[in-house]
């Protein structure tokens, strides 16, 4: 699939129709979500491999990955509303996501490649925590995710200690559209990194 065709297929996926400031549900940017993407191809070939993502909101990162091929693909999501959502954009665009309603502390599941938009902890510090943890746990050979820049050192310390290896580390554009009904700027730039780390040995 091409760049751009992968990028309108993305864009077509719904946005929350009301976003939760304490899921902290901030929908990934079409452009970025297909550079993560790219990323994880670039790593491995993502088609035919199992993906996982985690906090997967409306499905972006989930649908993504489908359409490259990879299979299976489950979305976890513990927001029932964006789960529905989910399933929806998932049928629509014509591909096979399965869709779990579930707390990702609770989740126990596997798969070859985690991908997510997990929670930035800007509304409820370490928000962030526990995606990581069940990601670097869930990963047989790649996490692929977005993270404040601020959050750098936290997640090389936590990659480390779970035994995974840093590929990349890289800013990526991301303007954040106003969401929430205490934003009053229509967009903000965030400072986000495209993280790429391997979960098997070098």
């Amino acid at each position: 699939m091409r760049r751009s065709d992968l990028v309108h297929a993305l864009a077509r996926v719904p946005p929350y129709p009301r976003a939760r400031a304490d899921l902290e549900q901030v929908l990934s940017p079409p452009e970025a979500a297909a550079e993560l993407l790219a990323s994880a191809d670039r790593l491995a070939p993502i088609a035919g491999t199992s993906v996982i993502d985690l906090g997967a909101g409306t499905g972006r990162l989930a649908i993504g990955a489908a359409l490259l091929g990879a299979t299976p693909v489950t979305a976890v999501e513990v927001d029932p509303v964006a789960a529905e959502l989910a399933r929806s954009a998932a049928a629509a665009a014509e591909v096979d996501v399965d869709v779990v309603l579930a707390d990702v502390e609770e989740w126990t599941g596997r798969a070859d490649v985690v991908l997510m938009n997990p929670p930035f902890g800007a509304q409820r510090r370490h928000a962030d925590r526990p995606f990581w943890d069940r990601a670097l746990a869930s990963a047989r050979r790649s996490v692929l995710a977005f993270s404040l820049r601020q959050s750098r050192t936290f997640i090389a310390r936590r990659a480390v200690a779970r035994g995974a290896h840093i590929v990349e580390t890289r800013p990526i554009p991301w303007e954040f559209a106003r969401t929430f009904p205490h934003h009053t700027r229509r967009r903000v730039p965030l400072a986000v990194d495209l993280w790429a780390l391997t979960t098997e040995p070098p």
